[in-house]
């Protein structure tokens, strides 16, 4: 069984794909979000569209992409 990748390479990794979604994001339904008020339910919108497409395609596609240096 072979070890996880260090931690700080998984920040890395994660951050690579939460960046440019959340900008993104921010680009293509800005106009929207700022209708919505207080800004807790703001944010709410903003990761319930994020948070799904970097855990279920951006992140495991990095991690293949990523397997070499992830695991050296």
């Amino acid at each position: 069984m072979s070890k996880p990748p260090k931690k700080w390479k998984m920040a890395i990794l994660i951050w690579i794909a939460i960046y440019p979604t959340v900008t993104l994001v921010a680009l293509l339904f800005g106009n929207h979000f700022e209708k919505i008020n207080p800004l807790p339910l703001r944010t709410l919108a903003s990761t319930a569209i994020v948070v799904p497409i970097a855990v279920y395609a951006l992140v495991p596609a990095l991690q293949k992409i990523m397997y070499n240096w992830l695991n050296k």
